[in-house]
C-alpha cells in the first residue's frame, strides 16, 4: 500500500488531479462493479449511534426506528476523560442504560474507548485539549479498558481509539509507533481478560493518510506487525461525493480496492468500514461540501450501492440521529434521524432502499446496457460516460439493477428479455416506482437519472 496516496491522488495530493483531470473531460469514467460477495444486510450494514447523550424515551425511539430498518449492529463511543474526569472518579449511569438499551433490543454492539483524562494524558501543562493526546501510560489505559470490557460483557467487538492519523484524536504528531505502543498492552490485556471478544484496531479517518507525513497508516501498522495480533481493520472512507473526491475523480472504485487488497495481503480476515456517511448540515463550511437533506439521501444510498460492491466485511453509517450543540456545525447533521427521533429524508430513502432490495443479496449477471451512441457492453470502458451499472439478484430469484447517471440519459437494455412480463423501475429516493415494458421486438429503454434507481424483474 505504500505510495498510494502519491501515485493514487488520495487526500490533499487528490484535489488538484482531480480538478486537472476534470479539465480534460466534462462527464466523468462509467463504473461497473462487480459484486464480490453476498450481502446479508442485518448483517453488514451496521449504524454508529450515541444514545447515551439523549434522553431515556428519545434514545429508546430511535433504537426503535433502527429495529424497523432490519439492522443488527451499532457502533458505540466511550469517552474516557468524560466517564473518567479523576483518577477513580466514574460517571457511567448514562453508559449503563445505553448499554442496557442495546442489549434489551438484541443488538450487537462495537464499542471503541478514546480520549485520555488531563490525569492520565501525554498532553504538556496547561494544554487546552489534553484529550486529544494518547494516555502517558498505555498499560494504564488498557486496565481501563478491561474494566469496561468486563462491565459490558454484551459488547461483541472492542476497539482500540479511534482515527489515530489525524490530529483531531492524536497529538501532537501523527505516530504509527505511539499508536503500536497503546494498541499492544490493550490487546493483551483484553485477550487475557474476554477471550473470547474480537478486537478491532482502531477506525483511521479516511483511507488512512497521514496528516502532515505521507503515506497510509494501515500500511505502517502493517510494517509494525499489527496485523499478526489477528485484530479487525477499520478504517472511515468519507469522501465530498459517492464515487469519491469532487469533480468528477470517481476514484472511490481505485482507492478502496487498492487498500482492501493490500489488508488482504497482509492477512486481515476482517475489513470494516467503521464510519462513512454526509452531514445535511447548512453551513459555514468545514470540510465536506453542503448537500443538505436532499444530498444526504442521495449521496448514502449511491455509496452503499457502491460499498455493498466492495471487499468489506461490515460497513457502519454515520450515524444514527443528529446531536445537539455539544457537536460542531457540521458533525450535528449527519443522522439518519433528527434531535427529537423523527426520520430525515434519508432514513425514510434508506427503508425503501432495503425493502427493494430484500434481506439478502446474490452477486448477478452484469446488465448489458446500450447508450444513445450505439455501443453496448456490460464492463464500464463499453458503458455511456457518467453511467453507474451494478447487477445482483435477490434471494427470491428477482433479478436487480442499480443505477444512476452524472446527468441524465436514456439507455437500453437489448440484454433483458422481459418476454410478455413486465419490471418494475424504483425510485427509492422520490418513493415512487412504477411498471416497465418493452415495445414489441424492442429493447427495454429507461430513463436513468442522477438518484440512485433500481429495476427489478
Amino acid at each position: 500500500m505504500v505510495g498510494l496516496a502519491s501515485a493514487a491522488g488520495l487526500a490533499a495530493g487528490g484535489l488538484p488531479l482531480a480538478r486537472a483531470w476534470s479539465l480534460l473531460s466534462r462527464t466523468p469514467k462509467a463504473l461497473a462493479p462487480v459484486p464480490m460477495k453476498p450481502v446479508v444486510w442485518a448483517d453488514f450494514l451496521g449504524v454508529n449511534a450515541q444514545l447515551q447523550w439523549f434522553s431515556p424515551d428519545i434514545a429508546q425511539q430511535q433504537v426503535k426506528h433502527l429495529q424497523a430498518l432490519g439492522l443488527g449492529w451499532v457502533r458505540l463511543a466511550l469517552h474516557w476523560m468524560l466517564l473518567e474526569p479523576e483518577p477513580g472518579q466514574h460517571k457511567l449511569e448514562g453508559t449503563d442504560r445505553m448499554m442496557a438499551l442495546v442489549r434489551q433490543a438484541g443488538l450487537h454492539s462495537i464499542v471503541y474507548v478514546v480520549g485520555s483524562p488531563r490525569f492520565a494524558s501525554s498532553a504538556p501543562a496547561g494544554a487546552p485539549y489534553a484529550d486529544k493526546y494518547p494516555p502517558t501510560d498505555p498499560q494504564v489505559y488498557a486496565q481501563r479498558m478491561v474494566a469496561l470490557a468486563q462491565r459490558y460483557p454484551m459488547v461483541d467487538v472492542w476497539q482500540v481509539w479511534n482515527e489515530p492519523n489525524i490530529p483531531a484524536f492524536w497529538q501532537p504528531r501523527i505516530d504509527p509507533e505511539g499508536y503500536a505502543r497503546l494498541l499492544q498492552p490493550a490487546v493483551a490485556a483484553l485477550r487475557k481478560a474476554v477471550p473470547s471478544k474480537p478486537i478491532a484496531m482502531a477506525g483511521m479517518a479516511y483511507h488512512s493518510e497521514m496528516a502532515g507525513r505521507g503515506g497510509l497508516m494501515l500500511d505502517a501498522m502493517g510494517k509494525l506487525g499489527a496485523y499478526k495480533l489477528n485484530l479487525i481493520a477499520c478504517y472511515h472512507p468519507y469522501t465530498a461525493e459517492p464515487e469519491g473526491a469532487q469533480d468528477g475523480a470517481r476514484d472511490f472504485l481505485t482507492h478502496t480496492p487498492f487498500v482492501n487488497q493490500g489488508l488482504r495481503a497482509y492477512g486481515v480476515k476482517q475489513i470494516w468500514a467503521t464510519e462513512w456517511g454526509w452531514s445535511s448540515y447548512d453551513g459555514p463550511k468545514e470540510e465536506q461540501p453542503i448537500v443538505g437533506e436532499a444530498g444526504q439521501t442521495g449521496h448514502t444510498l449511491k455509496r452503499l450501492a457502491l460499498m455493498a460492491t466492495q471487499d468489506f466485511d461490515r460497513i457502519f453509517l454515520f450515524t444514527l440521529a443528529d446531536l445537539d450543540a455539544r457537536a460542531g456545525v457540521r458533525d450535528r447533521r449527519y443522522g439518519l434521524l433528527r434531535e427529537d427521533g423523527s426520520p430525515k429524508p434519508v432514513y425514510h430513502a434508506l427503508q425503501r432502499f432495503l425493502a427493494v432490495c430484500g434481506p439478502r443479496l446474490l452477486p448477478g449477471t452484469p446488465m448489458r446496457v446500450e447508450g444513445a451512441d450505439g455501443r453496448a457492453g456490460t464492463a464500464a470502458e463499453a458503458l455511456p460516460a457518467g453511467l453507474v451499472s451494478i447487477a445482483w439478484q435477490r434471494a427470491d430469484g428477482q433479478r436487480l439493477w442499480m443505477a444512476w447517471a452524472h446527468a441524465p440519459m436514456t439507455v437500453s437494455l437489448p440484454g433483458l428479455n422481459l418476454g410478455q412480463g413486465k419490471a418494475v423501475w424504483h425510485q427509492p429516493v422520490a418513493g415512487t416506482q412504477r411498471e416497465v415494458r418493452a415495445e414489441a421486438g424492442q429493447s427495454l429503454r429507461l430513463d436513468v437519472g442522477t438518484e440512485l434507481q433500481i429495476l427489478v424483474w
